[in-house]
């Protein structure tokens, strides 16, 4: 397995280098959090240094256990060139939806680099409105290490936030499912109703077939 994640991430990382050719800045952004009924979406975005050494089983997210996600995190913050993580609140998902709330989240995280990339390469197949020039690229996350790099910073900070909430609205069960509609956050919604953190637009069927 450990090869595996290994060739991958070379073939990552040459992905990135061949964007890169004739010393172009690239970021990678990619979004957590689009699905579940409650809880804010984060995007981040992720320069990588390319003089310092390739992180090792660098990849998609979804490729890892909670604990090696976070001990990516780590890694990554530690060696990019620059990073950044924002979010769009559950109020904005209501406003705009959770397409526009994810695009602005996106926004935010580019305008909170430091470092200005060339480029910025999205994962998925929709582009926010950026003031530098932009590609999506679908399944980036398994494509280029910048995107896999942001997977992994923009998961790890929701998961955190969702902790958090778990403390405070310990009824739900957030820290277990992390917002995502388990049978087990059904129930507790049933039970409960809805808490402020809650995606109202999300729960609409549900409760449409539960009258």
């Amino acid at each position: 397995m450990k090869t595996v994640l290994k060739k991958n991430t070379e073939e990552l990382y040459a992905w990135d280098r061949l964007k890169s050719g004739n010393h172009i800045t690239i970021c990678g952004v990619d979004e957590a959090g689009r699905g579940p009924l409650a809880g804010d979406v984060y995007a981040a975005a992720v320069i990588l240094d390319p003089k310092k050494p390739m992180i090792d089983g660098l990849n998609d997210s979804k490729k890892f256990s909670e604990k090696k996600r976070e001990q990516l995190y780590e890694e990554i913050v530690r060696s990019c060139l620059d990073w950044s993580v924002a979010s769009a609140s559950v109020e904005e998902i209501e406003k705009y939806n959770i397409l526009g709330a994810t695009m602005l989240a996106m926004q935010r995280a580019v305008e909170g680099l430091s470092v200005q990339p060339d480029q910025v390469y999205v994962d998925g197949n929709r582009l926010p409105e950026f003031s530098i020039p932009a590609e999506y690229v679908i399944k980036g996350d398994a494509t280029s290490a910048s995107i896999a790099a942001a997977s992994i910073l923009a998961k790890v900070s929701r998961d955190r936030t969702l902790y958090e909430l778990d403390v405070q609205y310990p009824q739900y069960g957030f820290a277990r499912h992390k917002g995502y509609g388990t049978k087990a956050h059904y129930e507790a919604i049933a039970t409960y109703g809805p808490c402020p953190v809650h995606r109202l637009c999300f729960l609409k069927k549900f409760y449409e077939r539960n009258k």
